[in-house]
């Protein structure tokens, strides 16, 4: 399959100074968007809960601390940076995560937040812990936790506990990956009772530090088991005395767990030699090197993903290329697009991605003169679904699973077209088609939501609310995901009243301010922050870092994928490059030889 991938079609040129002066304000907002996610992440990081200094002086490493430790240099790619679903007090979920590359091999990495309440399970995080599972589960490569968990924030049991998604269920979700063949390797800090104690327990392998213990109840549970219905001046000095008793011989300890039980696989006096040790172990699990996959050498997009600030304006009214943008994110600038004629408001073809092949779709931007080719009426405008790019995706998301072709989706959809001509033309039923083709593929995909997330669109094009097939999705400092943009709400909202205040010749004053309102609403609820804070997206990244990201994703997928195809089995690329197959002239028909022959 060589001549498919080596040598594919080029995309893009350079960028005008006159393109790059004019984009200056663009480049600017886009960092200001990012400095306020920053210094977010920096105040998650550094002034929540104890201090730095404070942790070291107990001898002790911050999860962050570990994490950089235990990673390849420069290989950690994180999510839920700022995540906070339920708004607790710390305003994050208490642990930290996202893909990494440890000695040589990836995984998805998640660490307790020692900082705060001792790595506490805290409002949102069984949420969080969930999300990673999952992204475990669909990239099919091993889960590495650093557990360092002291339980349940108990004032705050109601919002951890209990519930379909309550902080238990991570427990099954490990024993589910197992069940898959998806290791899980632990390494373990700190004092570990009740939920801690199963965290600790339910990995695959479990590499303790000395002063590491893991507990059906820790101290303070095992003291007060004998209660009275109430306390007294004599329960509370059996509880002082049990207490300090406790605190110096805690239930679970290495003692227990690596002498008796044999739980520990290895007890180590260091806490890097506990990092040392997830190292090594990372080696011993299973992995394609990347050889086996690749279809070319791995190489660097011929325009610079720096220039990506300079492309894609903020403004969601003002277009760009999406060609361009693809320019600066695949291998050598290269691509095949699949039915490029076809459906022209959405581009579908196949990239490299660190010499791997991927699958990619996105929207196209700018008004489409003469489409859709079921009315007259008006002309497509690129961002809109119409039924023949519906039809398209509906092909070539199918073909990608036949050919287990992993999908990055590049989302900037301001929904599907509407009304009675669209809806004669099937769009509600296409739409639905193409979660269902999704659906039936089992291949993993991410999504990049570049700019509008928007309608029933956001949901069909790789959207992680509508399948199961999403590992993870980004925002950049252009997403803003909604069901509809805030005018059009404000409009939908109050047309009727307007006309109603208009008919009774009452002011339109009162009526004006709620619609500006609700539009400022739509616009604080759709930004990059938000969308982050809430979890509609898993991490928001400058467009300058996508590829980075891209490259995290394909090392992944291919790092040990659950089914494949022989690439000279695929048909994606000869269905797209069908004239590279040249041979001999087709021999004439017995007339034409017979006539020829006279």
């Amino acid at each position: 399959m060589r001549q498919y991938f080596q040598q594919m079609k080029e995309l893009g040129k350079a960028l005008r100074q006159s393109q790059i002066d004019g984009m200056k304000e663009n480049v600017e907002r886009a960092a200001a968007i990012m400095k306020e996610i920053d210094a977010e992440i920096d105040r998650i990081k550094n002034n929540v809960g104890v201090s730095t200094e404070e942790i070291h002086k107990r001898g002790e490493m911050t999860v962050w601390e570990r994490i950089d430790y235990v990673v390849d240099p420069g290989m950690f790619f994180p999510l839920h940076s700022i995540y906070d679903p339920d708004g607790e007090e710390s305003g994050q979920t208490n642990v930290v995560d996202g893909l990494a590359r440890i000695n040589g091999k990836w995984c998805v990495l998640i660490g307790f937040n020692n900082k705060w309440i001792a790595g506490a399970w805290i409002a949102g995080q069984a949420d969080n812990n969930l999300r990673v599972t999952d992204l475990a589960k669909r990239l099919h490569v091993p889960l590495v936790w650093l557990v360092n968990c002291s339980g349940v924030k108990l004032p705050e049991q109601e919002k951890v506990y209990a519930n379909r998604r309550g902080q238990g269920t991570c427990f099954f979700r490990h024993a589910e990956l197992e069940k898959e063949g998806v290791p899980i390797i632990a390494g373990i800090y700190g004092t570990n009772p009740a939920g801690g104690g199963y965290q600790g327990i339910s990995p695959t392998i479990l590499l303790a530090h000395k002063n590491a213990n893991i507990a059906v109840g820790g101290g303070g549970i095992v003291s007060g088991m004998s209660p009275k219905g109430y306390f007294d001046e004599e329960g509370a000095e059996a509880l002082i005395e049990a207490t300090r008793h406790f605190k110096a011989v805690p239930p679970g300890s290495v003692r227990i767990h690596y002498n008796e039980t044999g739980f520990f696989k290895a007890v180590y006096e260091k806490e890097t030699e506990v990092l040392d040790a997830i190292r090594e172990w990372m080696t011993y699990l299973p992995a394609y090197n990347p050889k086996f996959f690749r279809v070319a050498e791995p190489a660097e997009p011929k325009f610079s993903p720096a220039e990506l600030p300079s492309l894609v304006p903020i403004n969601t009214k003002r277009v760009y290329s999406f060609e361009e943008v693809l320019a600066r994110l695949t291998d050598n600038s290269e691509h095949m697009e699949f039915r490029p004629k076809y459906g022209p408001e959405i581009y579908c073809g196949i990239v490299k991605i660190d010499g791997y092949p991927m699958a990619v779709i996105g929207n196209r931007q700018g008004l489409i003169p003469n489409y859709p080719e079921y009315t007259n009426e008006y002309h497509a405008v690129g961002g809109k679904l119409y039924r023949q790019g519906l039809i398209k995706m509906n092909e070539f998301v199918t073909l990608c699973g036949r050919d287990r072709l992993p999908i990055i989706w590049i989302q900037d959809t301001s929904g599907i077209d509407v009304g009675d001509i669209a809806e004669k033309a099937e769009l509600l039923g296409l739409g639905q088609s193409l979660i269902y083709s999704i659906e039936q593929t089992d291949i993993p995909m991410m999504l990049i939501v570049l700019r509008k997330g928007t309608a029933a669109a956001h949901y069909v094009m790789g959207g992680p609310t509508a399948n199961n097939n999403n590992a993870f999705t980004l925002g950049t400092p252009a997403t803003e995901i909604n069901v509809m943009h805030g005018e059009t709400a404000a409009a939908a909202s109050y047309a009727r009243r307007l006309v109603k205040d208009k008919d009774s010749g009452k002011p339109l004053d009162g009526t004006i301010r709620k619609m500006n309102e609700m539009v400022k609403h739509y616009e604080e609820s759709s930004r990059p922050y938000f969308c982050a804070k809430k979890g509609f997206v898993d991490e928001v990244v400058r467009f300058e870092d996508m590829r980075k990201y891209l490259v995290a994703f394909a090392n992944c997928v291919w790092q040990n994928p659950k089914s494949i195809c022989p690439q000279h089995h695929m048909i994606l690329p000869r269905m797209i490059q069908s004239q590279i197959v040249t041979g001999l002239e087709r021999p004439p028909v017995e007339q034409e030889r017979k006539a020829a022959s006279k």
